[in-house]
């Protein structure tokens, strides 16, 4: 395995123990920080068999890093720390949640409508931008013009979640449309029909 992979590898796995986390606290509200990791979060992460003092440390800094974030907060309760999520935390997860759901969606029948997300944000804010672009592209959207974006299937609460995470408000807007000139290319893209 070359260099760049071994990173990537690294970084998919850093994402995985957070999600995992993040559903973990979601179902049990808290996790005690500094114990064995559980058999639910072995669950989350593929059940695979794990070296469990590394996973501890790995889901230590997992957790610290979330709390860096923002999307955890560290409690004292009995004199023990405990991790609970925050309202951003939840709002993260659920937008994680609806991402996961839209590529399930593609093997649902097309009711032959597009949906369409438009934005105009301005450069000032061109992170939030770039955010929403990567977003975008990584559930499966087609580009068809810089901040015109198209996608098959229903994706409207994914498109609420993105907004409230964004802080995005009417700069983003969501259509449905019954026809696209020349979308025969979109059609072979999305394997429709």
């Amino acid at each position: 395995m070359g260099i760049v992979e071994a990173e990537a590898k690294k970084v998919r796995r850093k994402g995985q123990i957070q999600k995992a986390l993040l559903t973990a606290l979601l179902v049990g509200g808290m996790i005690a920080i500094g114990a064995a990791p559980r058999i639910d979060l072995l669950k989350l992460l593929g059940g695979k068999k794990r070296n469990q003092y590394r996973l501890k440390h790995q889901t230590n800094e997992a957790l610290m890093r979330l709390a860096r974030k923002g999307l955890v907060t560290f409690i004292l309760k009995d004199g023990r720390k405990f991790a609970r999520l925050t309202p951003a935390g939840t709002q993260r997860l659920k937008l994680e949640q609806e991402k996961a759901a839209l590529r399930l969606q593609k093997k649902k029948r097309w009711d032959k409508r597009w949906r369409i997300i438009i934005f105009d944000i301005p450069e000032r804010r061109r992170g939030m931008r770039s955010r929403l672009r990567a977003i975008m592209q990584e559930c499966g959207f087609v580009r068809l013009q810089d901040s015109v974006w198209v996608y098959p299937h229903d994706c409207e609460e994914l498109t609420v979640l993105l907004k409230a995470e964004l802080k995005a408000g009417s700069s983003v807007l969501y259509m449905v449309v019954e026809k696209i000139e020349n979308d025969a290319w979109l059609k072979k893209h999305f394997s429709l029909e």
